[in-house]
């Protein structure tokens, strides 16, 4: 046995069994949120949507969601993780349910909105818990692993709801047809929400703070113990809200969340309008960009974690990799130019390939900058402020696309975003130190 296995074995590896555990939440929670956009030309149709309709559900969707990301990084620093995280997943999915029955605008837009506040807890609670179970050199890689179930549940939702939505359904564009369950969008609601409730029996299981776990070995704790310790035991609110570092962490949120939220919820449209797919021919471009796309959130956090580990500084790793992954996105300025369907799902997926990587870095800001008694509430404002971007960005798109028809000025829009994260994120900290509270 190498040096290196050996070492790994004497720790243990349980924390990375609690990633595994995050990673399968956020699945859950992005097959939730995926489906509206789905169906989103069946529901058009059927209930005479317009695009400023469905506008308004993701604009009500990521009003809650803001709401709910200020309330609960709070109370996550108060109540933990275990607590907090079983309340949110409990609401989102009873919510995500409940769609399923809805029969109008107004009840669509009540669901959506329910769903937003239960789901605005799953990044704050699994940021939260990779700050109490991982040191700083291995967050970023392990923020990147469970970041990447987001990506999973886009692929889970486009291969998987065709099956039980549809009597019939093709693999992309691929003439060969399968035989569903035709369970139709209502049942595809229900039953993909029942299943997931499976999830909270594993996770009240297996989650405790790693100085109350049981099955951590010693070795494994004093490994996660190995950054010198907080000395703030409890972080007041207004001292958080005072620093500047706070704001810069939810301001680079407000710039990337709503490009992210604009691949989720519009880029079943664009593949719509643009190449003529729908529910039953969405599965397998879509796979292959967020697929694409879990690459960079694994690379993204292996990079930052790989430089930090040989001796760069925090402050150069994460912003090498900040810039690296920003251009990533430039492509995207001439993807409405592309005519042929293949050639812009790969400009699409390295583009959210590398959001994904510039994101699981931005996720450690606030765990590299504070103190753990802080770290939910810095989470809270971030989320939040990224929720409000959001819905700016989801009445801007339903607007362009009312008026103009195309996503030429949205999709330029996304190209340069985040080159100008990583200007603002660089200037104003250029040393990256560490908060004194």
């Amino acid at each position: 046995m190498s040096q290196a296995k050996a070492a790994t074995a004497r720790i243990g590896n349980y924390r990375w069994g609690i990633v595994a555990l995050l990673f399968a939440a956020l699945a859950i929670n992005y097959t939730h949120r995926q489906m509206l956009g789905l169906f989103k030309p069946e529901l058009e149709s059927k209930f005479g949507w317009s695009e400023e309709s469905y506008a308004g559900l993701v604009f009500w969707f990521q009003c809650a969601y803001a709401i709910g990301q200020l309330c609960f990084g709070r109370f996550l620093d108060v109540a933990g993780v275990r607590i907090g995280y079983t309340i949110a997943y409990a609401a989102w999915t009873l919510a995500h349910m409940a769609t399923g029955v809805v029969t109008d605008l107004t009840q669509f837009t009540m669901a959506r909105f329910a769903l937003g506040l239960g789901e605005s807890g799953s990044f704050p609670s699994s940021l939260k818990a990779i700050t109490e179970w991982f040191p700083q050199k291995e967050r970023a890689l392990a923020a990147g692993i469970f970041n990447s179930g987001t990506s999973i549940g886009v692929m889970i939702a486009a291969a998987g709801v065709p099956f039980i939505a549809l009597t019939t359904f093709k693999i992309g564009t691929f003439p060969v047809e399968f035989h569903g369950l035709g369970l139709g969008w209502r049942g595809s609601f229900i039953v993909t929400g029942a299943l997931s409730l499976l999830w909270l029996v594993a996770w009240l299981a297996m989650y405790r703070r790693p100085q109350e776990h049981k099955k951590l070995t010693p070795a494994e704790l004093d490994h996660i113990r190995q950054d010198p310790a907080d000395t703030v035991e409890k972080a007041a609110f207004w001292k958080v809200v005072s620093k500047k570092e706070t704001w810069i962490y939810a301001l680079s949120k407000f710039m990337i969340d709503p490009i992210w939220w604009l691949y989720l919820f519009w880029l079943p449209d664009f593949f719509h309008k643009n190449y003529g797919l729908d529910i039953s021919s969405f599965g397998l471009p879509l796979v292959t960009i967020y697929l694409i796309s879990d690459i960079g959130s694994v690379l993204g956090g292996w990079m930052s974690s790989f430089l930090i580990s040989r001796g760069l500084s925090v402050n150069v790793s994460r912003k090498v990799t900040f810039f690296l992954f920003s251009l990533f996105a430039v492509p995207m300025f001439f993807v409405h130019m592309v005519h042929d369907l293949w050639p812009a799902v790969f400009i699409i997926g390295l583009a959210t390939a590398g959001h994904q990587a510039f994101s699981c870095n931005v996720y450690t800001m606030p765990s590299d900058l504070f103190p753990r008694s802080a770290v939910g509430t810095v989470l809270g404002i971030g989320g939040a402020l990224g929720a409000v971007g959001g819905m700016v960005m989801s009445l801007f798109v339903g607007w362009i696309l009312q008026t103009t028809h195309s996503y030429t000025l949205i999709f330029a829009i996304a190209a340069f975003t985040y080159f100008t994260a990583f200007v603002f994120v660089h200037f104003l900290t250029p040393h990256y130190k560490r908060v004194e509270l």
